[in-house]
């Protein structure tokens, strides 16, 4: 069992940017109303999701 519950490497990688456009696109579609900011939001929300995959294969699906 490992000590070290929290990710690292790739998947930390992939959950902060997946956070980071997420982020930013809600907020661009709030400011400027627009429908296009949609689609990276759902990215980041998919990439963030690739993340915490990824983190859970590493981690053996384990707490």
């Amino acid at each position: 069992m490992r000590a070290n519950t929290y990710p690292t490497g790739l998947a930390l990688v992939l959950i902060l940017v997946g956070l980071l456009i997420s982020f930013t696109s809600v907020t661009a579609a709030f400011v400027t109303h627009e429908a296009v900011w949609r689609y990276l939001i759902a990215g980041g929300c998919f990439v963030q999701f690739l993340g915490w995959v990824g983190h859970g294969r590493r981690n053996g699906g384990r707490r």
